[in-house]
């Protein structure tokens, strides 16, 4: 993306949404999606993951345009407060991804912010996430919770590798929403590109890996212990309660907020024409999924399109969407 200039309205200066500059993982299971179906200029390789709108210290992304170009996301946060609405967390808490499963993930768990607190690096917060499908083969499904009834028979099932009775499979199709709370035994597999929310974390316990070898042609590192630690048991799946609403041209739908989850809110846009928006929280992190169009703010217009990622900061209160698209939306919830 070109870098958009700042401009000056009588002597003030307009405040810009925060374009990001993407940021490529290569993950085994990885593919060339990415390119193919987002128009993406990817690394070689088998590149898993987009990192969209991170301040994560394993892949921040740099703004693009405005004042704070050329600064990554994790400096905005701790210097330019103004942007975020002067919130207390010592970290930016979110972290916006694509993932590309061309091979099935490792079957998984992550621990919550107490934790990883506890166990993991300074300032690492334990996670979780949450999936919008973007596109998902025919008979696609994935792993989402377990069969234990008590955490010794977790243990057992897991040290005894009994995956087919202990892991529970769930079909999944384009447009669906999961909710992966911290805690939640799950994998995405073969066929599956998601958008993902989460909380700001790279903390990944995994309990089975389907025996594959890395690049070094060694098996990559399992995590038993941690895994049977963090796990909740027995299985719990939220209640979710997915509501949809006509607002101006476009349907929007909320699929998860609090007291469900305290981290952050998720809503998806379907629009034909244009929106009409007003901030309700400190600022709003947005993905366009598909389709192209113009965000509006301060007397500005942004021409966006499928694959672009932006911040909207606090400054800006109020914004309008024109064209056709399906947007993701999220904004930070009350823990941090």
């Amino acid at each position: 993306m070109e870098p958009i200039t700042t401009t000056n309205f009588g002597g003030f200066d307009v405040t810009q949404p925060l374009f990001l500059e993407p940021v490529f993982h290569e993950k085994i299971w990885g593919g060339r999606k990415l390119e193919t179906e987002f128009g993406y200029q990817i690394p070689a390789g088998n590149i898993g993951e987009l990192w969209a709108i991170s301040a994560h210290p394993n892949g921040p992304n740099v703004v693009a345009n405005g004042p704070l170009a050329g600064k990554t996301l994790d400096k905005a946060w701790a210097e330019d407060q103004d942007y975020f609405g002067h919130q207390s967390g010592k970290v930016f808490p979110l972290l916006t991804k694509i993932l590309d499963a061309n091979a099935s993930l490792s079957v998984q768990v992550h621990p919550d912010d107490a934790y990883a607190a506890a166990h993991e690096r300074p300032g690492e917060l334990g996670k979780t996430e949450c999936w919008y499908v973007i596109s998902a083969d025919p008979d696609s499904y994935l792993i989402y919770g377990h069969h234990a009834k008590t955490r010794q028979q977790l243990a057992d099932m897991i040290h005894s590798g009994d995956w087919e009775h202990l892991l529970r499979k769930v079909p999944v199709k384009a447009g669906d929403f999961v909710y992966v709370p911290s805690g939640t035994i799950h994998a995405l597999n073969k066929g599956i590109v998601v958008l993902e929310t989460q909380q700001s974390s790279d903390t990944t316990y995994r309990l089975y890996d389907y025996d594959r070898v890395g690049a070094d042609g060694k098996k990559r590192e399992l995590h038993l212990q941690q895994s049977i630690d963090v796990t909740t048991v027995p299985s719990v799946d939220p209640k979710l309660d997915i509501t949809s609403e006509k607002v101006d041209d476009a349907t929007i739908t909320t699929y998860v907020t609090a007291p469900i989850s305290p981290f952050f809110s998720v809503y998806g846009i379907a629009l034909a024409g244009q929106l009409h928006q007003t901030a309700s929280a400190p600022y709003t992190l947005v993905s366009v999924l598909d389709g192209a169009g113009t965000f509006s703010a301060d007397g500005q217009d942004y021409p966006v399109k499928k694959g672009t990622h932006f911040l909207i900061p606090n400054q800006i209160k109020d914004w309008q969407f024109s064209g056709k698209m399906q947007i993701i939306e999220s904004t930070p919830g009350e823990t941090e």
